[in-house]
């Protein structure tokens, strides 16, 4: 599980700034279900970010995102950094140095620090922590290109490799050892990788959400998610179309779209067929791509990565989360990461929806903001700093009116109409 993630010099964060999962010492609502304990550290298991648009919420994600990609291909891509690190602009003192990244994770019931400072084409600094006791201790350090301590106790696999200088001034340490087949590096790459980011309206991963189906275990779970989003699926599976099947169920508009296809299975949705009186008197299938909202297109899409993230431990992290759900399945999925069902699944995700701030959906160390100030900068903050909330508060009354900051300060759109007569 997630317990931070810290970056800074990152797009509109000019300072190191931290997404912190682990849960604050308030009594509030539902405390043994929205937090999982590990190692006697408690752990959130969802958390919301609110924020103006343009405030800097999207950069959170794509910090993230930037981290796991940059430990993930820096190896073989020579210009990721350069893809990838863009430090704050609107400032001279920060035009020459480093972004920086960093993780604090559990694995396997020891806690990791992983992180490195880079700016677009070599990385700056390096390092791993870990806490196999009590105390924390390194398990290798590195400085620009040199590796300026490392464990042999604790990381033998890359002690061997330090003599032979085997990575690039522009590739990780961690991502080479464990290129070269480092147990532990792998391990934690992996572990690092399973963290899935997603953005909630349009999103490659998401277009391959079919091939879930293709595990009848799987596929019962994802049509199961959708009766109970009350889409009015039935079933749902695949079919292989000839050239004529094309033509005679596709829509001309379509047709060449789908004919790029033609090697994949059409993605069917089944639903009950009436008679006059009411009866059901069987199934009538449609195209999904077709047929089905944007809203339950979605609900499909993110099926596979919710029932993921719930049976399997992971953390999930969504940008505009809400957009095309109504509010009440946007509820549902979040009561969902924080009930006893879910284990050790976390859900990070990026809302407009002020009906999830309640306290009794979220806590108040669940619920984060962005801000940015009149310099450019953005600002993470949580809830949970202001002094004097209670719990009784109606948390999204105060939002919109300003309490916590984050909201956008708007003009009169009307004046851009005004006339000669009006003024």
């Amino acid at each position: 599980m997630v317990k931070e993630f810290s970056f800074g010099n990152f797009r509109s964060f000019k300072e190191i700034q931290s997404l912190n999962l682990t849960a604050s010492k308030i009594n509030e609502f539902s405390e043994n279900n929205i937090i999982n304990t590990i190692n006697n550290q408690s752990l959130l298991k969802s958390k919301a970010i609110y924020g103006a648009n343009a405030s800097g919420k999207s950069n959170v994600i794509k910090a993230l995102a930037s981290f796991i990609y940059i430990i993930n291909y820096s190896v073989k891509d020579e210009m990721i950094l350069f893809n990838l690190v863009e430090p704050f602009h609107l400032s001279d003192e920060n035009a020459n140095k480093p972004t920086f990244f960093q993780l604090i994770f559990e694995m396997e019931n020891t806690q990791y620090r992983y992180g490195f400072e880079a700016t677009n084409k070599i990385i700056t600094s390096e390092w791993l922590f870990g806490t196999p006791n009590e105390r924390e201790v390194p398990f290798f350090i590195r400085e620009n290109d040199k590796i300026i301590e490392i464990s042999k106790k604790h990381y033998i696999e890359g002690h061997k490799l330090v003599a032979l200088e085997v990575f690039r001034n522009n590739s990780l340490f961690l991502s080479t050892v464990a290129f070269l087949k480092g147990e532990l590096s792998r391990q934690i790459m992996n572990e690092i990788s399973s963290i899935t980011v997603l953005s909630g309206l349009e999103d490659k991963q998401l277009l391959y959400a079919d091939e879930e189906l293709k595990n009848e275990d799987k596929k019962a779970r994802i049509i199961e998610f959708l009766k109970i989003a009350d889409t009015g699926i039935n079933s749902i599976g695949t079919v292989k179309l000839t050239e004529n099947d094309f033509k005679r169920t596709v829509p001309e508009s379509l047709l060449n779209d789908y004919k790029k296809m033609e090697d994949k299975d059409l993605l069917i949705s089944f639903h009950n067929k009436y008679n006059s009186k009411k009866e059901k008197i069987g199934e009538f299938p449609f195209i999904f791509e077709t047929s089905q909202s944007a809203g339950t297109k979605k609900m499909f899409e993110l099926s596979s990565f919710i029932i993921d993230a719930v049976t399997l431990g992971k953390t999930l992290i969504i940008d505009e989360f809400d957009a095309r759900f109504h509010p009440l399945i946007s509820k549902k999925i979040v009561e969902l990461f924080n009930s006893k069902a879910n284990a050790k699944g976390q859900l990070i995700f990026i809302t407009h929806d002020t009906n999830l701030l309640s306290a009794d959906i979220l806590r108040r160390d669940q619920i984060d903001f962005v801000e940015k100030d009149k310099f450019g900068e953005s600002h993470l903050y949580s809830l949970v700093q202001f002094k004097g909330i209670r719990n009784s508060a109606s948390f999204q009354k105060d939002y919109i009116q300003g309490k916590y900051g984050a909201i956008p300060f708007l003009g009169d759109f009307s004046t851009l109409f005004k006339t000669e007569k009006d003024a």
